[in-house]
């Protein structure tokens, strides 16, 4: 009975390992043929047509290289000297609120911020950081990770933001002001598109009494 049994289970691992191989040609099993077979993933999908025709720059910040819109032909009222013909000190007096009537503050505290903690009075064209270095107007992101440091090193890792055309590569991400107005960056608070269905009926009921 015993030699039956030690029979039967050389046969099994006989048939085992030649089914195993079969088809397999030089390859010891099928994990070996996925691992000699596959296509680099890389090598087959890109971003490059999406962003075809687009103007994108390449930054790098630490390890991170990758690709961001370009700003400044974005902005209407650009160049700023233009019309800041000479420095805002030298422009007191003048009734400044007419050109920019439209935009309010509401950033930060009145107290702590106003238009010049952002903006170069004596170079308008440019930002400035809080140290009173310029920065580019296509750099903007620089001036926005002086304060929201965290917000700034998810960006950079690509979990923070939204992407131009995908995760394939190259990376090319939208800055900080494709989604948020530097003067107004909060977002107001809103439904999502999508949402249960039930608790929807739940709060209209909890509305009506």
């Amino acid at each position: 009975m015993k030699n039956k049994n030690l029979t039967y289970y050389a046969l099994l691992f006989l048939i085992i390992v030649l089914s195993s191989c079969k088809n397999e040609g030089e390859y010891h099993s099928v994990s070996d043929r996925i691992k000699a077979e596959e296509k680099p993933y890389h090598g087959t999908l890109t971003s490059e047509e999406l962003l075809a025709g687009r103007d994108l720059i390449k930054i790098t910040e630490g390890e991170h290289t990758f690709l961001i819109p370009e700003r400044k032909s974005q902005i209407k009222s650009f160049a700023c000297i233009e019309c800041h013909s000479k420095p805002l000190s030298q422009m007191k007096g003048t009734d400044k609120a007419k050109a920019h009537w439209d935009i309010t503050i509401n950033h930060a505290n009145i107290e702590t911020m106003d238009c010049a903690t952002c903006h170069n009075g004596e170079d308008m064209n440019n930002l400035t950081s809080l140290t009173g270095r310029n920065i580019d107007f296509n750099l903007s992101y620089k001036l926005c990770a002086q304060c929201h440091t965290n917000q700034f090193e998810d960006w950079k890792g690509g979990a923070h933001g939204k992407k131009i055309s995908g995760w394939t590569p190259p990376r090319a991400s939208m800055t900080c002001v494709e989604c948020h107005n530097p003067h107004d960056p909060g977002f107001e608070q809103r439904w999502p598109a999508q949402f249960n269905t039930q608790k929807a009926i739940e709060r209209n009921e909890g509305l009506d009494h």
